[in-house]
């Protein structure tokens, strides 16, 4: 849904649990979600706030549990084995609150991070991680066949949409280090369409969250060389936000939301 007008975005707040990630200032963690929150509002988005669940300190990061497009929501199967039941709220969200049609994964052995699946608008990538392996592409593929779908291979220790997102309709935003230019090769290679690249060269700016026509990216104290360039590069309504801390165990923007575009009317509960 990359061009396409979204009107909702899920989101979920910051368990305590959250610090045992790592080493983390969590009131700042806090900070930063509720401005990206914020920001999703003022840019009219109907945003659902799932409360936070202790049992997942990684809760936050909701991009992993599911994959929309066309009005259809494809549950994913989170490749860490700890995170899998993160996927009952949200799909309790899709059927009782937004009544979209859901899709379950069959196959037992699949694999699949919401992190890893990256739409243009005109074809599907999925990363082949840690997270993500040839059965979970494959789930995408037969979710959504009106699309093409390629499996992309990303031997690094991040998820795709680290290392690649989308700027705007066609347009690939992609870091200068050595493990984002090989993934793009491998996606020029594979790709079904041509797409424009913008290359940045602080690694953790290449994601980039694209919402209704306005370019969402980190901030000049976080990536001061990048956000001199997206502003110098990029003619379309931007905004910043800090994300030092949810960055740190994150893909980065898009991991906090599941956006989708909903056209029906929610039915009587």
């Amino acid at each position: 849904m990359a061009s396409s007008r979204y009107t909702h975005a899920i989101v979920c707040r910051i368990p305590l649990s959250f610090r045992t990630r790592g080493e983390i200032d969590l009131e700042e963690a806090k900070r930063e979600h509720e401005a990206y929150v914020n920001l999703l509002r003022e840019l009219g988005l109907d945003v659902i706030e799932l409360p936070p669940d202790e049992n997942f300190p990684e809760c936050t990061f909701v991009e992993d549990t599911a994959v929309v497009c066309n009005g259809i929501a494809l549950i994913t199967r989170p490749g860490q084995p700890n995170r899998t039941n993160e996927t009952e709220n949200i799909r309790t969200v899709f059927k009782k609150e937004l009544d979209i049609p859901i899709v379950e994964i069959a196959d037992p052995n699949a694999k699949l991070d919401g992190g890893d699946v990256l739409f243009t608008g005109k074809e599907f990538f999925v990363g082949l991680s840690p997270w993500t392996n040839e059965a979970g592409a494959k789930a995408v593929a037969a979710a959504f066949p009106e699309y093409p779908c390629v499996p992309i291979k990303v031997t690094e220790q991040q998820h795709l949409k680290y290392y690649i997102s989308v700027a705007g309709p066609d347009l690939l935003c992609v870091s200068s280090t050595k493990e984002s230019q090989e993934i793009l090769r491998r996606i020029e290679r594979e790709a079904t369409f041509s797409y424009q690249t913008l290359t940045l060269s602080e690694a953790s700016a290449a994601n980039v969250l694209n919402v209704n026509g306005t370019l969402i990216h980190r901030a000049v104290q976080d990536c001061p060389i990048s956000s001199a360039v997206i502003a110098d590069k990029i003619d379309v309504p931007r905004q910043t936000l800090q994300f030092s801390q949810l960055g740190k165990y994150s893909t980065g923007l898009t991991a906090c939301s599941v956006l989708l575009r909903r056209t029906k009317y929610i039915r009587n509960l």
